[in-house]
């Protein structure tokens, strides 16, 4: 019986320790989120320029992401882009939370799957917010993104000594095609 017992408490722990660690979100070192930031200037149509390649957007051109605010103050996510391989949109829908109370820093906690979120910080965007780079958790997620199909030489070369100062990758950026 204190064998089950204890077995049970330590698979508990276990599942505890596994949701507080997926739940929980960061930035890179070294990267700061913009401050001030304006939460409702951000809203709205974005087209993905370039993006560091996960399982969840491989394949897809054509890539946007649209945010809108809903009742309860968290902000709709929806994520769409064309499959060129299978010939077909694909489209994702998730919610996004400030993680500054006063919604006035650039930091965001965004989920796609219940009660698992990933961190979202703004590191850079124009005065006119048309342009913005983005750093996931870690090294392994980052979107420089537009409110149009093209973002000017001299910001993209901007962002991307942005994110090489950090520790990014730049050669493994994918470049969404637009049509």
């Amino acid at each position: 019986m204190k064998t089950s017992k204890i077995l049970w408490v330590a698979a508990s722990v276990a599942l505890i320790s596994f949701c507080l660690s997926s739940c929980g979100v960061s930035i890179p070192e070294g990267a700061r989120a913009v401050k001030p930031f304006d939460q409702q200037r951000y809203l709205g149509k974005w087209y993905e320029i370039a993006r560091l390649d996960f399982k969840h957007e491989r394949n897809l051109n054509q890539v946007t992401a649209e945010y809108s605010l809903n009742e309860d103050g968290s902000i709709r996510v929806q994520n769409r882009g064309y499959d060129y391989v299978k010939e077909k949109w694909k489209e994702s829908v998730g919610k996004a939370k400030s993680l500054d109370t006063d919604k006035k820093e650039g930091r965001l906690k965004v989920s796609f799957f219940g009660p698992f979120y990933s961190g979202y910080n703004v590191v850079a965007i124009d005065p006119d917010y048309k342009y913005a780079l983005v750093f996931g958790d870690s090294l392994d997620y980052m979107w420089i993104l537009s409110r149009t199909t093209s973002i000017p030489e001299d910001i993209k070369k901007d962002y991307l000594e942005k994110a090489k100062a950090i520790g990014y990758d730049t050669d493994k950026l994918v470049w969404t095609e637009h049509k």
